[in-house]
């Protein structure tokens, strides 16, 4: 398994690198970003671990350039920044997911498995393009899903969920592969917890022309409303 770190900080970079290795995963190392997304490109990594505070080039930045250049590597958000807006704008820039600093190694290494798995349960996305339900439209490229011209603001769990429905409009998803694709590799949570993000995604929908419905003992579908 390949792993690409971008991360300025040397004593980071060592530790991780050390840390990891011994898992068998291959660190890479790109401490500058302006370098990032050519390094990204060269090196075709499972997943992409980015911190989001980089000389040159934020994370943020590096990650719309990534992404608008195609590449779409699972990517980590390694973040010493505490407010949720910035979390919630790195996962609409296409971020996977995002680890607070100051973090644990085993779970560094449990989310950054989980994120390969995911991408490679859920295969390329069809031809790339744009998903529509009522007034939601799921850009495939940014990994946002958009309303009214506007960013949907979602928690990282909702936003997994609300892809999953949107690939497949129209069709029930069962509530275990939900499960599968909001709480990747979480063996302590319970599948009635899907039902909480459900019920907190169909709050959010209100007013956006697509429907949130449950299908008793086949999952959830998404829907535009009439």
């Amino acid at each position: 398994m390949k792993l690409l770190l971008v991360e300025d900080d040397p004593s980071m970079q060592v530790t991780l690198q050390r840390a990891l290795a011994r898992s068998k995963i291959d660190v890479r190392i790109c401490g500058d970003g302006a370098l990032a997304v050519e390094q990204w490109r060269e090196l075709e990594p499972d997943v992409v671990a980015l911190d989001l505070s980089l000389p040159n080039l934020d994370g943020l930045q590096v990650l719309a350039q990534a992404r608008a250049a195609g590449l779409r590597t699972p990517v980590l958000l390694l973040t010493a920044r505490g407010t949720v807006g910035d979390r919630i704008m790195g996962l609409n820039a296409g971020a996977d997911d995002y680890l607070p600093k100051p973090f644990d190694l085993d779970e560094l290494e449990a989310r950054i498995r989980a994120l390969r798995r995911r991408h490679q349960n859920a295969g390329p996305d069809v031809g790339l393009n744009p998903q529509e339900v009522g007034g939601l439209r799921f850009e495939p490229e940014s990994g946002a899903v958009y309303h009214r011209g506007g960013i949907l603001e979602l928690t990282p769990r909702e936003l997994a969920l609300l892809k999953a429905l949107m690939m497949k409009p129209g069709h029930a998803v069962s509530k275990e592969r939900l499960f599968e694709l909001v709480f990747p590799g979480e063996t302590d949570v319970q599948y009635e917890a899907v039902e909480v993000v459900v019920y907190r995604l169909r709050k959010k929908l209100a007013g956006t022309g697509a429907a949130l419905m449950t299908l008793r003992g086949l999952g959830y579908l998404l829907r535009a409303e009439p």
